[in-house]
């Protein structure tokens, strides 16, 4: 499969999703740590692909999104971006809004 019909795969199949250095149990860069504690701090489901099991991913999704750093943020499909605006946006509210996040604690059942 061709890479950017993969990146658009992964994109399409999950609402929010980081790309990032290592995982969210174990970033291997602060600014990926940094964004997944945003994440994890409005609570909300996110997926994550750890670039460095995927170099053809980390290559072609610098091309796919022209956002040369990691992480890169997507929700809906949408590039929202690195850990600076993702910590930026956590900070002002806009991140909530964006992930549609409420106050509510969601159920797991």
């Amino acid at each position: 499969m061709e890479i950017n019909a993969r990146i658009e795969e992964q994109l399409n199949s999950n609402p929010v999703i980081l790309y990032m250095k290592g995982t969210p149990d174990f970033p291997q860069c602060g600014f990926s740590g940094q964004a997944v504690a945003a994440l994890n701090a409005v609570g909300k489901p996110f997926a994550y692909v750890n670039i460095f099991e995927d170099p053809e991913i980390r290559e072609g999704l610098k091309v796919y999104s022209n956002w040369p750093t990691f992480p890169q943020l997507y929700v809906e499909g949408e590039l929202i971006g690195g850990s600076d605006i993702v910590i930026e946006m956590y900070h002002s509210g806009e991140l909530h809004k964006v992930l549609g996040a409420t106050d509510e604690v969601e159920s797991a059942e």
